[in-house]
């Protein structure tokens, strides 16, 4: 695992094997950011000119290595883009970007510090976050790990001024990466491995390591307290499904959130069989849970003032003699009854159980985050998650805040018209399919209707980004992403500072 650390020595005078330093496109070419003075010194003003013959134009996503001259400590120079040259400071995404760009070209690299655009602590962290996330490597099943190691050392170079903030910064940002790191390793695990017992050990283990309280209900306590849902959608399996609670609280709390995620370890579609070609990377079906884990998790090394609670609705989705058919009619928790039109739309049932739970408690907040469909990713792609609540402010917070934290989201409505498809069930309360056009907004009107009433709720659907299957970019790795948890963090910590 990468270490991660803040210096206030100068980029000239550290020790390292590389530095880093960013670059941009300006009006007339290739301009240094701040914090290459140094280097420019070293290269008697003509970095630049050197960096342009090599090609480099500061584009987002460049990288360019160039042997130091005399007067610098690091053997290499490594140039990255940071886009459009901006005179009032560069976007914090544009600097995760390009520290992560930094991280994955110095794999294999001792130790490596990142003289980026860094003034303020919010610009430290960001450096400190996209570094440690670019480093990220799955390995598991390799008998060479992953090729080259992740960089071992990334050292952060901040200004002596505000190094106490600096250091908080690089620290939230350990936290933070760590858990999303987390969160992509379940991702990637291959389904033989990751099933719902295991990934409850998990949390289990991590529970006892920092703290939090656990608990997991198994196939006879969810029989006995009558979660339709989650046996329906794991009874085909030979896996059993759980539900698993993971708790942070915290003495000053003076509000609740409950995160709750969709844990599908393995998507088959069942008796409602997906297609080759669409079955083949639905590991991921369960990332929504991961990243409620990763968020509790992180909540509780933050030392957040706020309660979370995350609760991981779990199970496999599987074909057998035991799987739920089209035209069963399931009792979900709750009492509430529904008809199963299309096996493969389980997610919303397994949510719909977990919902019903997490509002018995009576949180401030319920929100819930899922792979839930393949229509969101047709509405808005492969990098941009929906927002969907019953409450207006709240889909505009979580928007405001996905955005600040660096992820792509946008508000999406609850038609009340799409509705009706859902209720024409002539023998249950309802189907768990609608029209077919505007699907991910039905799936989203499913939940709603296991929100209780009163209760405040928003559904995160992160179809699209959660599992990236395209080259590596940023600091965005192939495979899992940990699409969400910054948000849910990011919420986490705004609902503290709110009510302090």
């Amino acid at each position: 695992m990468t270490a991660l650390s803040v210096s206030t020595s100068s980029a000239a005078s550290l020790r390292a094997d590389a530095l880093v330093i960013g670059v941009a496109k300006g009006p007339k070419g290739i301009v240094p950011a701040p914090g290459a003075e140094a280097v420019n010194e070293a290269f008697e003003g003509k970095l630049a000119e050197v960096l342009t013959t090599l090609g480099a134009t500061g584009a987002e996503g460049e990288a360019v290595k160039v042997p130091s001259p005399a007067g610098l400590k690091a053997a290499l120079v490594l140039a990255v883009g940071l886009g459009e040259a901006a005179e009032d400071g560069y976007g914090l995404e544009a600097l995760r970007r390009a520290a992560g760009v930094a991280a994955r070209t110095l794999a294999g690299t001792k130790k490596a510090a990142l003289a980026l655009p860094a003034e303020s602590a919010d610009e430290v962290e960001a450096v400190a976050l996209g570094g440690l996330l670019g480093s990220y490597a799955f390995g598991t099943y390799k008998a060479d790990g992953n090729g080259k190691e992740p960089v071992g050392e990334l050292v952060v170079l901040a200004p002596r001024k505000g190094s106490k903030d600096a250091k908080a910064a690089v620290e939230r940002a350990v936290a933070v990466g760590e858990e999303m790191n987390r969160a992509r390793d379940l991702v990637n695990t291959a389904p033989n491995d990751l099933n719902p017992k295991s990934f409850a050990a998990i949390a289990q283990a991590a529970g006892k390591e920092h703290g939090l309280k656990v608990e997991v209900l198994d196939e006879k306590a969810l029989t006995k307290g009558g979660f339709g849902g989650l046996l329906g959608v794991g009874g085909g399996s030979a896996n059993p499904p759980r539900l698993v609670k993971v708790a942070y609280t915290h003495p000053k709390a003076k509000a609740t959130l409950a995160f709750v995620g969709k844990g599908i370890t393995y998507d088959s579609g069942g008796i409602s069989l997906k297609p080759a070609g669409h079955n083949e990377t639905m590991k991921c079906d369960m990332a929504g849970a991961a990243a409620v884990f990763a968020a509790v998790v992180a909540a509780k090394r933050l030392g957040l003032a706020v309660n979370v609670t995350g609760w991981l609705a779990l199970a496999e989705n599987m074909p057998s003699g035991t799987a739920t058919r089209p035209g069963d009619v399931l009792r979900m928790y709750g009492g509430k009854t529904v008809e199963v039109l299309n096996t493969d739309a389980e997610g919303r049932l397994v949510l719909a159980d977990a919902i019903v739970r997490a509002g018995e408690e009576n949180p401030d907040v319920i929100v819930d985050v899922a792979t839930l469909t393949g229509a969101m990713v047709m509405a808005l792609g492969n990098r941009t998650f929906g927002v969907m609540s019953n409450n207006d402010e709240l889909r505009e917070t979580l928007h405001a805040i996905a955005g600040e934290a660096g992820e792509q989201s946008w508000p999406m409505p609850l038609p009340a018209d799409l509705r009706k498809g859902m209720t024409e069930s002539t023998i249950a309360d309802l189907s768990n399919m609608g029209e077919r056009m505007g699907g991910g907004l039905v799936a989203g009107l499913f939940l709603k209707e296991f929100v209780a009433e009163g209760a405040t709720w928003a559904h995160l659907d992160i179809a699209g980004p959660a599992f990236h299957e395209g080259a590596p970019f940023g600091y965005t790795p192939k495979g899992g992403t940990a699409s969400a948890v910054r948000t849910l963090v990011r919420y986490a910590e705004q609902t503290a500072a709110a009510k302090a």
